[in-house]
């Protein structure tokens, strides 16, 4: 099986040892995202939507980097660290997905890297 890593210059680099996405057998599978400033590198301070915003941006940048659209994600999964925040969240993640709505799992979690508020994960298929 054909395996390419994808970059994208509009997303943060890797907080680890891992690719922002992996192309095989006609898949786009995109790591992790957190909300972090590809400029800066840092994480988005300030109110809860603007860190799932930004998650959501970074998500986007390396599916178009991999030649592949919000259109075509056909699963993601959300780790968010207070489900409390899941109207919230579904609020913001639908201006992203009212169309294509794909399957999805939301999780609530103790903690996650760099101490953010959300992660986001997704599998696209390739145009």
């Amino acid at each position: 099986m054909d395996r390419q890593i994808v970059h994208a210059d509009k997303a943060p680099k890797p907080v680890g040892p891992y690719s922002q996405g992996i192309k095989a057998g006609g898949w786009l599978y995109v790591s992790g995202q957190l909300p972090i400033d590809p400029k800066t590198g840092a994480v988005v301070e300030g109110a809860f939507a603007s860190q799932v915003r930004a998650v959501l941006d970074n998500v986007k940048a390396i599916i178009e980097a991999g030649g592949s659209d919000l259109d075509h994600v056909v699963k993601a999964t959300i780790y968010l660290t207070d489900m409390d925040r899941f109207s919230e969240f579904n609020a913001i993640y639908e201006e992203y997905f009212a169309a294509s709505r794909p399957a999805r799992a939301c999780v609530e979690v103790s903690r996650l890297a760099k101490d953010v508020t959300v992660e986001i994960e997704a599998i696209a298929l390739l145009k």
